[in-house]
């Protein structure tokens, strides 16, 4: 019997958490993180992970895996998640995706094979260092002069792709794009989007960064900074953790730092739709309001999904 796997999507603070947790409660299932932050130990509240007492409703994976000074990649993602939908589907239990990584999730479910390249430091600041010298579109078309294929499905100002791409051409020789082969994996997947008007997601994202602050977000960050983690690690990309960073140095104010963190995560949740179309066949998508039952209407989809032929 093929595993049953369940996709929620959708852009950031639109109630996908939410959504994840009450399905695996109603269907017995497990949830399995699809977003590439909520992977670091310590960065909680700023990557909206779920709290401790959520996940002790029911099973959670691929939550903490590495500390923020650790290197985090796809190929790392998939390996883990691959073998916890495989521990899920022993139990006989449903896997229930959920995050806002696009890549990632698309990665898992269409059975992209992403090349073993180990990071390579060196090289990576020095595209890096290019990159801000000549700006990322530059960099950008040094990809495209190695592999157009590669360079057309990365956005311009996407430079740590860009940088990730050159790294393995670097390293292998061969177009990135030439090692990126898929093969879906046998699973009974469904998946399941989450949208609301511009103006209520709006209006959502600055309720959760003005909430994020009130929990203690500048206090986390101060923590990792006290740890010794530097704001100029990957990790540190997250959205608003350099902001909030340079607010508990007193660079910004409270009402600063809301204001960048809450344009930064709108301009993201718009970007977001680019990985989960609104015109995209495959995603049930359910329109986020005041009288929607949203867990009903996702239970409607999963039960019309199973009686498909």
């Amino acid at each position: 019997m093929s595993q049953r796997v369940i996709a929620v999507v959708g852009p950031t603070a639109v109630g996908k958490t939410g959504l994840s947790v009450a399905l695996a409660q109603a269907i017995g299932g497990e949830v399995l993180n699809v977003d590439s932050r909520q992977v670091y130990r310590g960065m909680d509240i700023g990557t909206g992970k779920p709290s401790g007492a959520v996940r002790r409703l029911v099973p959670h994976h691929l939550f903490n895996l590495v500390d923020p000074d650790e290197d985090f990649s796809l190929a790392y993602y998939l390996d883990e998640a691959r073998a916890s939908v495989n521990q899920v589907h022993g139990l006989d239990h449903p896997t229930i995706l959920v995050g806002g990584t696009g890549q990632y999730l698309w990665a898992l479910i269409e059975g992209w094979a992403v090349p073993q390249v180990p990071p390579d430091r060196e090289l990576r600041a020095l595209l890096a260092e290019e990159a801000e010298r000549d700006g990322a579109p530059a960099l950008h078309g040094k990809l495209e002069s190695f592999d157009p294929s590669a360079a057309a499905s990365i956005d311009q100002n996407n430079v740590r792709r860009v940088v990730r791409a050159l790294e393995v051409i670097e390293a292998t020789g061969r177009p990135f794009s030439e090692q990126r082969t898929a093969e879906p994996p046998k699973w009974d997947v469904t998946i399941i989007g989450l949208t609301v008007d511009q103006p209520r997601l709006d209006l959502k994202i600055r309720n959760r960064v003005e909430t994020q602050m009130e929990e203690g977000w500048p206090g986390e960050v101060q923590g990792l900074l006290d740890r010794g983690y530097r704001v100029d690690l990957p990790s540190f990309g997250s959205l608003g953790y350099r902001d909030v960073a340079a607010h508990v140095s007193g660079d910004l104010t409270s009402e600063e730092v809301i204001e960048r963190v809450y344009t930064s995560t709108r301009r993201f949740a718009r970007r977001q739709y680019a990985w989960f179309g609104l015109d995209d066949t495959r995603i049930n998508w359910l329109e986020v309001t005041e009288s929607t039952d949203v867990l009903t209407s996702a239970l409607t989809v999963i039960g019309n999904a199973g009686r498909a032929p």
